[in-house]
Formats: C-alpha cells, sequence, structure tokens
C-alpha cells in the first residue's frame, strides 16, 4: 500500500469521484456538501488517496485555513463553515495555519483493517509536514448514530475502564494524541420538504414532531403544516497539536 495526493496523482480524480461516500443518502443533499468537490479541487494537495498497487482503497479530505489556536473561535457550524472559510481564506490569500480534517472512507471490502487509522495517521503528518500548527476535525463520532436522542456533550464524556472514549472514532483520534475540545451543536444542517425526506430515506413523514432516520446523529425535525423537515447534525471539534 501506499499514499498519494491528487496534487501528484490528478489521474485519480474519477475513480475517487466514483467511491461512495460513507454518508447516509439525506447527508449528499447538504447545500454545503457541493462545495465539497470545489474545496477537493482547490486544495488538491491535502487530498491524500490510499492505494494498494494502483488501486484506490480508501481517501481522506482535509482543507487548510486560518486559526488563531483558540477552541473558542472553532465554529459552531462545524463542517458547514469549515469548508467555506478555507475558501474564503485561500481567495484573501490569507495564510494557513491548520488543516481540518473533513473526511475519511475506505472501500467496505477493507473496513475494519485499519484503514481509517493509518488515513488519518497520515493526514495528521501531512499538514505537520505542511508546517501548519494544527489538525482539527469537526468529528462525527461511528456509534452516536445507534442513540440519536442522546445529547452530544452526554455521549462524547462516557469513558471506557481505560479512560479512553467509548466511541471508537474518538478512540482513534485519541490514541493518535488528539484532544476532545467541544461540540459542535450545528455542524450540519439540511432541510427538504417532505417529498424529499421521503425519497432520501424511504420513510412516510406524516406526523409532526421527531423522527429517527438510519444514519443520523440527531433527530430529524417535521413539520407537516409547513412541508418540511430539518436535519441538525451534531459533531465534536478535536485537535491534533503539530508543533
Amino acid at each position: 500500500m501506499h499514499l498519494a495526493t491528487l496534487a501528484n496523482r490528478p489521474d485519480l480524480r474519477a475513480a475517487h469521484a466514483a467511491m461512495d461516500s460513507a454518508w447516509p443518502e439525506f447527508m449528499r443533499h447538504s447545500p454545503v456538501s457541493a462545495l465539497l468537490d470545489t474545496a477537493i479541487d482547490r486544495f488538491p494537495e491535502y487530498q491524500l488517496m490510499l492505494l494498494e498497487q494502483e488501486t484506490l482503497i480508501g481517501y481522506g479530505h482535509s482543507v487548510p485555513f486560518t486559526w488563531d489556536g483558540n477552541p473558542e473561535t472553532l465554529p459552531d457550524q462545524g463542517w458547514d463553515a469549515i469548508i467555506g472559510d478555507a475558501l474564503a481564506d485561500a481567495d484573501e490569500q490569507r495564510q494557513p495555519t491548520a488543516a481540518t480534517l473533513l473526511e475519511i472512507v475506505v472501500v467496505p471490502e477493507r473496513q475494519g483493517e485499519g484503514l481509517s487509522t493509518r488515513l488519518a495517521t497520515a493526514l495528521r503528518d501531512h499538514a505537520a509536514q505542511a508546517g501548519l500548527t494544527d489538525l482539527v476535525a469537526p468529528l462525527r463520532p461511528s456509534h452516536k448514530h445507534l442513540e440519536p436522542h442522546t445529547p452530544m456533550p452526554d455521549y462524547v464524556a462516557r469513558r471506557r475502564p481505560d479512560g479512553l472514549p467509548e466511541d471508537p472514532w474518538l478512540r482513534v483520534h485519541v490514541r493518535l494524541g488528539a484532544q476532545i475540545l467541544h461540540t459542535c451543536p450545528a455542524s450540519m444542517a439540511i432541510a427538504g420538504s417532505l417529498a424529499q425526506w421521503r425519497e432520501w430515506t424511504g420513510l412516510p413523514f406524516d406526523r409532526d414532531g421527531t423522527v429517527e432516520v438510519p444514519g443520523a446523529l440527531a433527530p430529524v425535525l417535521v413539520s407537516t403544516a409547513q412541508d418540511h423537515a430539518v436535519y441538525v447534525e451534531p459533531n465534536v471539534w478535536i485537535r491534533h497539536r503539530l508543533s
């Protein structure tokens, strides 16, 4: 296995685009997710491809941005905000000081082999080699979808007897040296008509209130009178110090 960036292997862009994201279908309809392709093309040197010989088996997305190092200034809108911030910093030619991890994907048949950890480590090391001070991430805990009604701060606070986080994806990053900072309570917002939500999920969306959707970290709020449903996803800001 070996790693490459899209900057030095632009021929991998089509194979990368053809790989399925790990996100559930409804998350592909976030208005901000359309900016991800823009960010990938704008910052190809921050997109790592994991190859086995010449077959793409995983990738990790990150983008550079300008940050003062204060955890409190990381946006509550998390994923939705940070992509726009990175693009705006580049447009204004502001010197990046940090990078944010956006997504790691491994092909289904190779999951469970520690390749996500390998990509997370590579993204951290790559940011350090670029001279940045931190790699942060609005992290999506991997098991939170199993209990969408649990408040994210309560979920994140859980620890195993060895002191490590109970959630596997948080645990990976803590083992790599990351610090858990705080929740970003509105990291991604997705709104749609009830017909759209039915198409995205296969669920009826025929009553007011909250609906549990497979893959969602929090319930979706439904208004039949207004003919819309809104999902607001909390994530968790983590920080890898690089210097």
